[in-house]
């Protein structure tokens, strides 16, 4: 999955300064700020809770089994470990926000 052709993206550093200019925060602050709400995300989910942002979508971890796959390369049969994953699902807010 890829950015689409003629997507833009934002980094990090754009975002904290869209977050500085629409609070009113120095750059440095905001940046702290989205450095410390990334870090609350993820630390909660390595705790196993969801992170629910009512309006905006909720964060959570999909537990992906153990299977069974093939090395490219060589065709050879071998066990992909079990792992988990980052799941993010919108919420209504945002779903609105982007069709409305």
């Amino acid at each position: 999955m890829g950015a689409e052709e003629g997507s833009k993206q934002m980094n990090k550093g754009e975002l904290a300064a869209a977050v500085a200019g629409a609070a009113g925060l120095p750059a440095a602050a905001a940046g702290k700020a989205v450095d410390a709400v990334l870090d609350a995300i993820a630390g909660a989910l390595r705790g196993g809770d969801d992170v629910r942002l009512v309006g905006f979508g909720t964060f959570s971890v999909a537990e992906r089994p153990a299977r069974a796959g093939k090395n490219p390369r060589t065709g050879e049969a071998i066990t992909i470990a079990a792992s988990k994953q980052p799941k993010f699902s919108a919420g209504k807010g945002l779903k609105d926000a982007l069709n409305g």
